[in-house]
């Protein structure tokens, strides 16, 4: 394993996957098989957190979930590992796949390089919330989330928008 191996998406890359309704991979693209040093076989058919790395808080995805099964669309700097136990960062936009009755049939993320600012701020966040999750559970991560986006003056969206466009 190689865990302080970091992996960094170009610039001119789109990382993307669809998933089914229960987050298994249904399609993933040749940058996205590339960073994470994996083949179609080993991705298709599994829960997409295969690659969710230990570092992310898991109010984030508390957030996600809640936003894309109400069919709005979320972005966020989210960590991911890599097979061989490397990691490497994405600014994610995450949304809802709708078939023509406006039901949900699946998810879909398309991930870009972040701005590497944006992930030194986000990094400690995210430091904070965990070790408030190690403590208080996801209640406390929550709440320090939002003391967090208070005390910024900022929405999460807006938070995350700033942070990529280097405004914070």
């Amino acid at each position: 394993m190689n865990e302080n191996k970091e992996y960094f998406v170009k610039e001119e890359d789109f990382i993307v996957s669809k998933t089914d309704v229960k987050g298994k991979i249904t399609y993933c693209n040749q940058p996205f098989l590339k960073i994470v040093g994996a083949t179609q076989e080993q991705l298709l058919h599994k829960p997409h957190n295969i690659i969710r790395h230990p570092d992310m808080p898991r109010i984030v995805f508390k957030l996600l979930w809640e936003r894309i099964k109400a069919k709005q669309e979320i972005f966020a700097f989210v960590k991911n590992k890599s097979f061989d136990g490397g990691f490497y960062w994405v600014f994610a936009n995450i949304t809802a796949s709708l078939d023509a009755n406006g039901e949900i049939i699946g998810y879909y993320s398309v991930r870009r390089k972040p701005n590497p600012d944006g992930v030194k701020f986000i990094e400690g966040v995210y430091r904070r919330l965990l070790e408030a999750e190690k403590s208080g559970g996801m209640e406390a991560s929550s709440k320090l989330l939002g003391q967090i986006l208070a005390g910024a003056g900022v929405s999460y969206d807006e938070l995350v928008h700033k942070l990529q466009r280097g405004q914070i």
